[in-house]
């Protein structure tokens, strides 16, 4: 059985290169795991492309939870799940938590073979309310 794969997308190239590196040191490499960080040119910010680059390397038919920094990354992460193929869409979800906490458990999670609604849920649940 797959396990959900998880992708993290910062704005910064080093934040999302770090949380996955911290990712694989504490759930090892169970989880398929992708990251996508800074902008086109090397700044600061997303790429749309770079995103489903990111959501392709971790694909499992479990699917794939995505894990976002600020606002435009949540953005930009949702238009990347738009231009999936359709029947790739519904096993995508982008989830409100932090990063670096939420890519944790979330991979965690996932290790232990939930399925992306769970995944989903229990890093959501480290969202302040």
């Amino acid at each position: 059985m797959a396990n959900v794969g998880i992708v993290i997308v910062s704005h910064s190239a080093k934040v999302a290169e770090g949380a996955a590196d911290m990712v694989r040191q504490m759930v090892g490499d169970q989880v398929p795991l992708a990251f996508a960080g800074g902008n086109a040119d090397g700044g600061l910010g997303t790429d749309v492309g770079a995103i489903m680059a990111a959501i392709e390397a971790a694909w499992s038919d479990a699917g794939v939870a995505i894990l976002v920094d600020l606002g435009g990354a949540e953005t930009n992460s949702e238009m990347a799940v738009e231009l999936l193929d359709e029947d790739r869409r519904g096993r995508v979800a982008v989830c409100n938590a932090p990063i670096v906490e939420g890519a944790v458990i979330a991979a965690a999670e996932a290790s232990g073979g939930s399925p992306l609604a769970v995944v989903k849920q229990v890093a959501e649940e480290l969202s302040p309310q």
